[in-house]
């Protein structure tokens, strides 16, 4: 039972990791950030798949570590500071899966909760009901916070507010 959960959390991992790169990068904007945060992910996924008790719900076990891989790096990325040294010379943009540049750069701008529940929603296409397992999130909280996010995209949109940060 145990090497048949394995060898399914595997298949799984290897027919989405696309998916997994494209989430990781939508928090990250790095290539190297974003494939250090699925590997990572993917290591933890491996190493504790025991931990597992339903395989159904692999999908939202793995984005859950994805997710806290991504959080972890940003955090970690924060408390580093750069030289102009450290800094590439060429810039790398992944932009093949962004379908609206500017929408997807005020969705950036939006505080982490909000951020996370409109990416997982709909670029991702999680329901709202597995974005609260994902999050570790009440559902009624996911929701009501999902609204109010697209409210202040709206209104970001329309030129009609400067974000509170």
């Amino acid at each position: 039972m145990a090497e048949e959960n394995y060898q399914k959390i595997v298949d799984y991992i290897l027919a989405n990791q696309d998916k997994f790169y494209r989430l990781a990068y939508s928090y990250l904007h790095n290539k190297e950030n974003s494939l250090d945060a699925v590997q990572n992910a993917v290591y933890q996924a491996l190493s504790h798949y025991q931990d597992l008790r339903h395989i159904q719900k692999v999908n939202t076990w793995f984005y859950r570590i994805l997710v806290h891989e991504s959080l972890e790096i940003i955090r970690k990325n924060k408390r580093e500071t750069l030289s102009w040294d450290d800094l590439p010379e060429e810039s790398y943009e992944e932009t093949g899966f962004l379908q609206s540049e500017s929408l997807y750069e005020e969705v950036n701008h939006l505080e982490e909760p909000l951020q996370s529940i409109i990416k997982l929603h709909y670029y991702e296409g999680f329901t709202l009901k597995e974005i609260s397992l994902i999050l570790e999130l009440n559902e009624n909280t996911v929701k009501s916070k999902l609204y109010r996010g697209l409210e202040m995209l709206k209104k970001k949109l329309k030129g009609e507010v400067a974000y509170g940060f």
